[in-house]
């Protein structure tokens, strides 16, 4: 039986765990099969803690952990991974980095207590880009982290490893962060979910950016009812994070259980032609927004004023690189890769009234969205401007036939989403002409993730491919680039 387990939703299994159907133990030992199965072909997780996952089960089977059993996100021992930037007490934490290859902590990050307290066992750590900073999955010290679609193309960053664990059946559901896009295009890429919640929705636990909305915390899942059951999991006020609130009376999952259709639906391919798309990802997502329409909503091709949005992004994620990284580079800049010291010293030469015009353009920025989502529900855009690349790149050659100016550029149409402050979840919407996956970007308003899990759940059942996961990987070769 528990060779099969894998194929479950969460769920689904959730509810066997709750009827005694199943233990935690079979989840743990499906969970270490699967991995054993697929890891050789993608290394999504390269850090495991079998014991310690083992342990937790037993401890679940006997009554000595369901403190939280009938709280909204419980999951009665349902096996999890969580971002190999994130502190899990007693097992390798490395940050994708080569000065913490052999650092083990020995206290978890709040967020990770709350997921075990809830009843999530912690199979292992998942890859992810050296600190976090890359939308492709490699580093140093585990190397590159490769998409089941096509072993050959990149599963996105920099929650690569936690989209590749689901969508091969390693675990049922994935702890992420997100900064420019880290939930959402991994998602894209592997044709899994990816939310990133309004800032303060759930706890980072421990920041140096004690009070920047930019770096969030989230799930990742097969599809949105999962999220839902994880974000539950997740949300809630921790008093380590001052930007945290309380979780919502009703739960994401009696939300999701329960959906209502958004009235009028916002679609834009480039933000009013401000961005690169690649011409089938264009034509693919165009076709896909409208079919909101078979449920009735009204759909329109529009977009907010972004204004000089990437410029502003560039400023304030700088600014959180001088935060987190201006010391650790003084001490051990050979061990950093450039594009993380290419980031941080943008920001050292910053002016302050450089900075102060990006706070101030971000706040113009959040007041015309707000202006915005008084007359649309949604905003529909695409995943990513691409399809997945080449494993071995940083980042795409070209978009729509133009080169990157840097390794952000790929990631301008979630970014600028970051800015806004708004909820944002990729759902899958198809494949191009060479299989890889392709998904759209659905923005809510700030704080709004219960209307937008209700929007994503509908459109899922409308297209139907979350029933094509989880998958076996498969080999391939890249296509060529796209026009």
């Amino acid at each position: 039986m528990t060779n099969e387990l894998w194929r479950l939703t969460a769920v689904e299994a959730v509810s066997r765990l709750r009827k005694k159907e199943i233990t935690p133990l079979d989840l743990v030992e499906a969970s270490a099969r699967r991995m054993e199965e697929v890891e050789p072909a993608v290394n999504a997780m390269p850090t495991l803690c079998l014991d310690r996952a083992r342990d937790h089960a037993k401890r679940i089977m006997a009554g000595q952990a369901n403190e939280a059993e009938g709280e909204a996100g419980w999951l009665a021992g349902l096996p999890v991974s969580i971002k190999d930037l994130t502190d899990v007490a007693g097992v390798r934490t490395t940050y994708g980095s080569p000065i913490f290859a052999n650092h083990v902590p020995e206290k978890s990050n709040p967020l990770v207590e709350r997921i075990e307290r809830k009843g999530g066992i912690v199979m292992g750590k998942s890859n992810t880009p050296e600190f976090g900073a890359g939308g492709s999955t490699f580093n140093e010290v585990f190397g590159r982290t490769r998409n089941p679609w096509n072993t050959s193309l990149t599963c996105g960053g920099s929650t690569g490893g936690g989209s590749v664990s689901v969508a091969t059946g390693e675990v049922w559901l994935a702890h992420g962060s997100d900064h420019g896009g880290s939930l959402r295009r991994p998602g894209t890429y592997c044709s899994t979910v990816g939310l990133r919640p309004s800032a303060g929705r759930v706890t980072r636990g421990t920041s140096n950016n004690l009070y920047s909305p930019q770096s969030v915390q989230g799930p990742m899942a097969r599809n949105v009812a999962d999220l839902a059951l994880f974000l539950d999991t997740m949300a809630g006020f921790c008093p380590q994070d001052a930007m945290t609130f309380d979780a919502p009376a009703v739960s994401f999952s009696a939300a999701v259980a329960n959906p209502v259709v958004p009235k009028r639906v916002a679609f834009t391919i480039d933000f009013g032609g401000r961005f690169e798309v690649d011409r089938e990802i264009r034509e693919i997502c165009t076709k896909m927004a409208q079919r909101f329409e078979e449920l009735g909503c009204i759909v329109e091709e529009v977009s907010p004023d972004f204004g000089p949005v990437d410029e502003v992004f560039m400023a304030l994620r700088s600014q959180q690189f001088v935060v987190d990284r201006e010391s650790q580079i003084q001490q051990h800049r050979d061990k950093f890769k450039p594009d993380i010291i290419w980031n941080t010293e943008l920001g050292l030469k910053q002016t302050t009234s450089q900075l102060a015009w990006a706070e101030r353009e971000r706040a113009a920025l959040y007041r015309r969205m707000f202006a915005f989502f008084q007359t649309y529900d949604l905003l529909v855009t695409p995943g990513a401007p691409t399809a997945a690349f080449d494993v071995n790149l940083r980042a795409p050659a070209t978009i729509a036939g133009k080169k990157l100016e840097n390794y952000m550029s790929g990631s301008t149409l979630n970014s600028a989403i970051t800015v806004t402050g708004s909820p944002a979840i990729a759902v899958p919407c198809g494949f191009d002409s060479f299989g890889r996956p392709v998904g759209l970007q659905l923005v809510g308003k700030p704080r709004g993730e219960a209307a937008l899990l209700q929007a994503a759940v509908l459109y899922e059942r409308l297209v139907g491919l979350d029933r094509l996961l989880p998958i076996d990987p498969k080999p391939g070769t890249v296509p060529p680039s796209s026009p």
